[in-house]
């Protein structure tokens, strides 16, 4: 069965989309077929990629109004086993093109079960904010993972994102779980690191990963490269580390 995991977190700069790119690049390093569906009209994940989305003619967008189906705009990537349904910025309008539809919080969920069959893994990337766009990818995935950055004020807001995913869960999505907070840009020499970590417990308790993304200079620097941080600088302490939320995260499928 294909487990849907939408990486989530209204607040922008916490690294949701590097946790995006580079856990679907490790989960198909790990040997699963992995989807990664750019749900940003930022279209981060997708430069992140090596994708070009500025002269992009075929993307989410068009798949989300009907113009496309899925299958026409997934694109492979240069790493084996992760194919990428890219964005650009023509996604924004989908905010407002979609109030009008009845079932405006279900059509990502509709799009990937025509091919939600076909991977292990399919990886949601969320605008950072909590608008249309993101309830579809809430709606669409069976379990959340949230990536906190260490900081005090990356907390705010934690519990209006909760609040949403409780709306969820009663309204339209029962089953959706939440896999778990990421700690991101995590450095042990600031005390201010274990403030944040005891807050963030009362949030998710029992649901932190056991794996830290550490600051780290060579995942910020990736991205400038549209590479991933495994075809960039796979030996840093960063791959490391997203290498080792793959492997948690394959396991948790035993649970």
């Amino acid at each position: 069965m294909s487990r849907v995991i939408s990486i989530v977190n209204q607040k922008g700069g916490v690294g949701k989309t590097t946790t995006a790119v580079n856990l679907a690049t490790y989960l198909a390093y790990h040997g699963k077929s992995v989807l990664l569906i750019d749900l940003d009209p930022q279209a981060n994940a997708s430069s992140g990629l090596g994708i070009d989305h500025e002269s992009m003619v075929e993307s989410l967008y068009g798949v989300i109004i009907g113009h496309y189906s899925l299958r026409d705009i997934i694109r492979p990537t240069v790493h084996e086993g992760l194919k990428l349904a890219p964005s650009n910025q023509s996604l924004a309008a989908a905010n407002i093109e979609l109030v009008p539809y009845d079932d405006r919080e279900f059509k990502l969920y509709n799009i990937i079960n025509d091919v939600k069959n076909e991977y292990d893994y399919i990886v949601i990337d969320s605008p950072p904010s909590l608008g249309i766009l993101t309830i579809n990818g809430l709606v669409a995935a069976d379990e959340i993972l949230i990536p906190v950055q260490c900081e005090y004020y990356a907390l705010e807001g934690l519990g209006q994102l909760l609040n949403t995913i409780n709306l969820i869960r009663d309204n339209m999505k029962p089953k959706l779980k939440i896999l778990g907070a990421l700690m991101t840009m995590y450095d042990d020499r600031h005390k201010l690191t274990e403030e944040v970590f005891d807050e963030l417990y009362r949030y998710f308790p029992n649901r932190i990963f056991r794996t830290v993304i550490p600051r780290n200079i060579r995942l910020a620097e990736a991205p400038s490269h549209r590479r991933s941080i495994l075809s960039y600088d796979k030996k840093s302490k960063g791959a490391k580390a997203y290498e080792k939320l793959a492997k948690e995260i394959i396991t948790l499928e035993t649970f």
